[in-house]
């Protein structure tokens, strides 16, 4: 049996919960350099803020519209080894405000890949799977380079100096090569022309919609390959009970991203072990909308972690409609085994 190559789950990924002081302030514990940084005001109605090392500090964008990138300098001010530094900006620091950091760590450093006929700047960690992809579009069919040595399940491209929603293939989609998500809107999967036509173990073939590849126009992509153990894409099927479907990951989820994909409006769903330390979990932000958290009853979304993944406990069409098929990314706290073969005990 071939078990994860990874241990610990929050080497790669961590949640940390911190507080607003209106100044400045480091963020720290998160226990390596977070290169993927997705922070929310848990309090407020506010932006999604968005950051990654391959565009820098202070660029920020929003996964809750499709809006164009935007530097302010008092946002993330810096990436650091064990965090992050923060302005005094009220989506990121407001004073007495509750704030969750989502942090996924690439691989602390920009390189340039050649292997598409784009070059791209990229951040990538073969071990944990995941890769950010910076390039300029070409206005023709292309490939990209993602520089993780596997093919990645999930790609997620926003266009940074223009105003096209973000997209998100997603492996679990019917016609994976044709339909899609927007991850700033509530609407089903949908067709998309000119996506998609391949990927490969090293480069994610791509088509000519203004969405990810408009001649000149810069872009922003996040790959991630399923690494056994750690991550799992996927997909259930809702039955729209309290005793609703269980999901195997192979760990106790650390983070879950949640998406009813059938016709109609159904929100994204996010939730993690940090905000919700015990079962069942409850505690919901959507990536495409801006308001507080919220905490979600029976009639809602409502999951128990488990040992090696999740259990529906909610009725909500969100994230438990009968009949309908709902996608998911989610990373581990701990692996089920770890490398040597030992299970891990839960929490």
């Amino acid at each position: 049996m071939a078990y994860t190559t990874i241990d610990k789950g929050s080497s790669y990924f961590n949640t940390i919960l911190y507080t607003g002081n209106g100044s400045t302030q480091s963020i720290t514990g998160v226990g390596f350099q977070p290169d993927w940084v997705w922070l929310k005001d848990r309090d407020n109605t506010t932006n999604h803020m968005v950051f990654d090392v391959t565009r820098g500090t202070g660029k920020e964008l929003h996964t809750q519209n499709a809006d164009t990138e935007t530097t302010q300098a008092d946002t993330l001010t810096a990436f650091g080894a064990d965090g992050f530094s923060l302005g005094s900006n009220n989506d990121v620091n407001k004073n007495s405000t509750d704030f969750v950091s989502w942090n996924w760590r690439a691989s602390g450093s920009t390189a340039s890949n050649s292997d598409g006929s784009i070059t791209t700047t990229i951040s990538a960690n073969t071990t944990s799977g995941f890769s950010i992809m910076k390039y300029a579009g070409s206005g023709s069919a292309a490939t990209i380079g993602h520089g993780l040595g596997a093919a990645p399940s999930v790609i997620i491209f926003k266009e940074t100096d223009g105003g096209e929603s973000w997209r998100f293939h997603h492996t679990s989609l019917p016609n994976n090569d044709s339909n899609t998500l927007a991850l700033n809107n509530n609407s089903g999967s949908f067709s998309q022309t000119n996506w998609i036509s391949a990927i490969s173990n090293s480069t994610i073939s791509i088509g000519t919609d203004s969405s990810f590849n408009t001649s000149g126009n810069n872009y922003i992509a996040y790959a991630f390959a399923e690494k056994k153990g750690y991550s799992k894409f996927g997909q259930y099927l809702g039955n729209g009970n309290q005793d609703g479907a269980y999901v195997h990951c192979g760990f106790r989820p650390a983070w879950i991203l949640i998406k009813n994909i059938s016709s109609g409006s159904h929100n994204w769903l996010t939730f993690d072990s940090k905000r919700d330390i015990d079962n069942p979990v409850s505690e919901l932000l959507m990536p495409n909308e801006g308001s507080a958290e919220s905490t979600m009853g029976t009639s809602n979304p409502l999951f128990d972690f488990t040992a090696n993944g999740f259990k529906l406990r909610g009725t909500g069409s969100d994230g438990n409609e009968s009949g309908s098929t709902h996608v998911f990314m989610a990373f581990a706290e701990n692996p089920f085994v770890s490398s040597s073969g030992t299970p891990v005990t839960a929490r």
